[in-house]
């Protein structure tokens, strides 16, 4: 049984981390360079946690570019 939790798990992470790699390539980010990728991430961290306007306003780019509520 806990083989099955630990298998899920791990399938759960991969998925997700593959999602989160396709929202890379659909930002049109595909060929930057790993180590720009990861600042402008770390930047956005630390913008997102002292600005709650600059939060919602990235929400309605990324909502606006899915066509949809981002989800």
């Amino acid at each position: 049984m806990a083989r099955t939790t630990t298998s899920d798990a791990r399938k759960k992470d991969t998925r997700e981390k593959i999602e989160l790699g396709g929202l890379i390539v659909k930002a049109g980010l595909r060929y930057e360079k790993r180590a720009l990728l990861l600042g402008a991430l770390v930047d956005l961290r630390r913008r997102l946690n002292s600005d709650e306007g600059e939060r919602a306003r990235l929400i309605a780019l990324g909502a606006e570019a899915f066509g949809d509520d981002g989800e």
